[in-house]
């Protein structure tokens, strides 16, 4: 993409953040091109003075101006922001969603424009090392992929899928996955700090133990299943069988199957005002629709 190319973010949150400071490190996008819009003037100004980007507070206006346009709101908001942008978007210009259970055609109606990717990212895209899920409306040229795909490597890694559907999945497995972690890792240290040890001490202990497990398991020379590894540390009547087994009567695996399944269910309900049968990611969208 160009880097001079305008784009707006509409909603100044912790991810419209992330998203901005990535382009700039990875110079995707000069400070110069990128605007960001939103009710708040203290965090606009935040923003203004941490990347040197341009802010507005009228969101009409931004898009009025940019290539590519960010809508980085809760979904709460969304139909409120979607009614104040409908008209004011460019007819060759690219719609980047990160709005968990907005659907395309959701989207689409309530902007009455077609060119559309919908993504998911995650929490550590603030420091580069997310992985976003996205996909993108039949209208969306390669060109404009492509654009897509270096906003969203800024954050991290990225990995494109061909349905929609995926999305609600995405949301539930690595959107709120690393709020999984943060509560197994919180469990562990609390359970450090009861068996005696000082706070300060149990959480360097967990925070290596989680990073360095992940790290052992991408970096052995060939692929192995997890449950491999976990025998392998597994001695038999050792200190490792007896947790896991009070692990696996306490229903730890249906625990955590169950708490996605929930996020898949709760990402599915906030897009419901779709319409009941949504064009797929690859199908055509009328402007009138």
């Amino acid at each position: 993409m160009n880097e001079n190319n305008r784009i707006a973010f509409i909603g100044p949150g912790m991810m419209a953040e992330a998203m901005i400071a990535g382009l700039i490190r990875e110079k995707v996008a000069s400070p110069a091109s990128l605007v960001a819009a939103g009710p708040r003037p203290e965090r606009l100004e935040e923003l203004k003075a941490q990347y040197g980007l341009v802010v507005c507070a009228d969101n009409a206006e931004v898009a009025r101006q940019a290539e590519v346009i960010v809508l980085s709101v809760k979904p709460q908001r969304l139909d409120r922001v979607l009614a104040g942008l409908c008209g004011a978007i460019e007819p060759g210009a690219l719609v980047l969603s990160i709005v968990a259970g907005a659907s395309i055609a959701k989207i689409c109606r309530g902007l009455d424009h077609e060119i559309i990717v919908r993504s998911m990212p995650n929490t550590p895209a603030q420091i580069g090392e997310g992985i976003t899920v996205w996909t993108a409306a039949s209208s969306v040229s390669e060109t404009q992929r492509e654009t897509a795909r270096q906003i969203l490597k800024a954050l991290g890694e990225e990995v494109f899928v061909e349905e929609e559907n995926y999305l609600d999945m995405a949301t539930a497995l690595s959107g709120t996955g690393p709020a999984y972690v943060f509560l197994f890792m919180e469990a562990m240290i609390d359970a450090g700090v009861h068996l005696g040890f000082p706070r300060r001490i149990a959480e360097q202990l967990v925070t290596h133990t989680v990073r360095g497990s992940v790290d052992y398991y991408e970096k052995r020379s060939s692929p192995i299943h997890l449950a491999h590894l976990r025998n392998n540390v597994t001695s038999p009547g050792g200190t490792s069988a007896a947790a896991l087994y009070y692990l696996e009567k306490a229903g730890f695996r249906t625990a955590i199957s169950r708490a996605i399944w929930a996020a898949y269910e709760r990402s599915q309900e906030l897009g419901q005002d779709a319409k009941s049968h949504p064009p797929e990611a690859g199908s055509s969208l009328s402007q009138n629709s």
